[in-house]
């Protein structure tokens, strides 16, 4: 039997369930596109941008039905897709990354596109591949899928050369789609280690990541059984929900909410999921990590990488916290006192926290406790919510509780700004029938805004609220503390009402507090019409997040005294003479 290459891989992106595709069309992908147009499986996206459609694949792989997949040309498309490939590298995010190639049946140099794609992308994926005949796409592209979903997730690449695109050829026997292979165990006896250290602890803590959103029942088994407080990774708010009694705060150490500090300060034991204590989440290393640590992970590189683990359980979360819950046996009365007193002190801290906020005069804007407090009655549970990169992240972090797994999505350790207004699109597009909401920052619409037409012409109902304060508000702080000044971080006017016009998305404002609810109200009824909306938010940032105030305290106290004498005397300085 003889078929194209464009045959073969929409053959492929069929049989393993591909729903959505993301990119533009070129000359080195056309034949492709025509037959993604006439699948009954696989449907095209055409995007703005090839890096908003990354943060698309990405949002539809962090929902979890299918892999995000990008379709895409040579060299320019890769190289526009390649901050959003980052994103999900780092993240631990698969991604299916699919672009043509210049033809090699010429011999012909110089050609359109002729750049080495994989020298582009090897830093930033799992595996490149490159289909040298017919015979080579299908395998290319299930082998690029198994690596990309197996054991620590991540992006993959595959190079389709246009001319076996065009031409028809002899694939061979076609082979089946893969299947997942389930990780091995540790071994019996570490986890009888693990389950001693844990039981044997007088204040045990759990720290959990993205590499736990799979195992959120065991989680929540293991806190109650444990009676431990738990803290998230900013990817781990969908990992453990944040209405439990025990959910203490995202971020571990001095960056984290009070409850969080309070809940961990005497930590004897800290189990670890999903983890890999990167910089964010421990406050730039701040983290006071128990030696009694034990870190299940999927990636063995990652256990002890930053803190040593006491006992390390390489494996799939999800069934390591099985053994680990059938090891430890019924809680002791102990445990049951210890949990109810961990929780009583959570909620306290919870609440004066809170009331912290609602009590800050933000001087006729909106207060931020006040907005996420409205914006949570108005969500229901499962309702997507995706923060961009900025100071609106760190105050969704701490302020708006993540209720259900897999409804916080936001760009963590390549921090790339940009990333949530075409991830709502990708987690629209694969959950038509959910609520999908982004927190955006105004510098951070005016990288990716343009791709909300995306949105418009689809007739996606999402709601973007825009904290517009005039500046790149985490950065501007993290200058203005130390320098007294802020140095190309305050931005000029931006018109949010014109560029919703302009895109074919209606306006909300949001003034001040007494117009959060109203605007809540009409953002969330015109999404229902399946039109996109711009939420104006005039937020007030003059209050500082606890993560920006611990991470500053914890960067500046790592300094020698001179040079923290002169960072400090440079900054009463400047405020004395402005």
């Amino acid at each position: 039997m003889s078929w194209t290459g464009a045959e073969l891989v929409r053959h492929a992106l069929e049989n393993l369930g591909v729903r959505l595709t993301f990119g533009i069309p070129g000359v080195h992908n056309t034949e492709i596109y025509d037959q993604l147009a006439a699948s009954h499986h696989v449907e095209p996206v055409l995007v703005a941008h090839e890096g908003g459609g990354a943060f698309m694949a990405d949002a539809v792989s962090r929902l979890g039905d299918s892999i995000g997949t990008l379709l895409i040309v040579p060299a320019a498309g890769v190289t526009h897709a390649a901050s959003g490939i980052g994103e999900a590298f780092l993240d631990g995010i698969p991604m299916l990354v699919i672009s043509g190639g210049i033809r090699r049946d010429t011999g012909r140099r110089f050609q359109l596109h002729d750049v080495d794609q994989h020298a582009l992308l090897r830093p930033l994926t799992k595996r490149t591949w490159l289909a040298r005949s017919h015979a080579e796409i299908v395998p290319a592209i299930y082998d690029a899928y198994a690596c990309a979903t197996g054991g620590e997730p991540g992006p993959v690449y595959v190079e389709v050369p246009v001319d076996l695109q065009l031409f028809t050829g002899d694939p061979g026997a076609l082979p089946e789609p893969p299947r997942a292979s389930p990780v091995p165990l540790p071994d019996a006896a570490e986890i009888e280690r693990a389950a001693a250290v844990l039981a044997g602890a007088a204040a045990p803590g759990i720290f959990c990541g993205w590499g736990a959103v799979a195992a959120t029942a065991e989680l929540e088994a293991l806190a109650d059984r444990l009676g431990a407080p738990v803290a998230t990774t900013l990817q781990g708010l969908s990992s453990f929900r944040g209405d439990h009694p025990l959910h203490a705060a995202f971020a571990l150490g001095p960056s984290a909410a009070p409850a969080g500090v309070r809940a961990f300060a005497r930590c004897d034991a800290l189990l670890a999921v999903g983890t890999r204590f990167a910089e964010i989440p421990t406050g730039s290393f701040g983290a006071r990590v128990p030696e009694n640590l034990v870190h299940v992970d999927i990636n063995p590189a990652t256990i002890g990488a930053n803190y040593p683990a006491r006992v390390a359980l390489p494996g799939d979360a999800r069934p390591v916290l099985r053994a680990l819950l059938e090891r430890l046996g019924p809680a002791t009365d102990a445990d049951h006192a210890r949990r109810a007193s961990v929780a009583r002190q959570i909620a306290a801290d919870k609440r004066a926290y809170q009331d912290e906020w609602l009590a800050h005069d933000s001087a006729g804007r909106v207060n931020p406790a006040r907005f996420f407090a409205a914006l949570r009655r108005a969500l229901p549970r499962d309702a997507v919510v995706v923060a961009d990169d900025g100071n609106h992240t760190f105050l969704t972090a701490e302020l708006l509780p993540i209720l259900e797994p897999r409804t916080f999505l936001s760009p963590t350790d390549f921090n790339c700004m940009g990333y949530c207004i075409p991830a709502t699109i990708g987690a629209k597009l694969a959950a038509p029938a959910r609520t999908v909401v982004g927190i955006v920052g105004d510098g951070a619409l005016r990288m990716t805004g343009l791709e909300a037409v995306t949105a418009a012409g689809r007739k996606l109902g999402i709601v973007w609220f825009v904290f517009n304060d005039g500046e790149l508000s985490q950065i501007s702080q993290a200058q203005e503390i130390p320098l007294n000044r802020k140095t190309c971080s305050v931005l000029p006017p931006l018109d949010v009402a014109a560029l919703a016009a302009a895109v074919g998305a209606a306006h909300v404002p949001m003034a001040d507090d007494g117009a959060v609810e109203p605007a809540l109200a009409a953002a969330l009824a015109a999404a229902a019409t399946g039109r996109p909306v711009f939420v104006d938010v005039r937020i007030d940032y003059s209050k500082r997040t606890r993560f920006t105030e611990g991470t500053v305290r914890t960067m500046l106290e790592r300094f020698d005294m001179a040079t923290k004498a002169r960072f400090v005397g440079r900054a009463l300085w400047r405020r004395l003479t402005g």
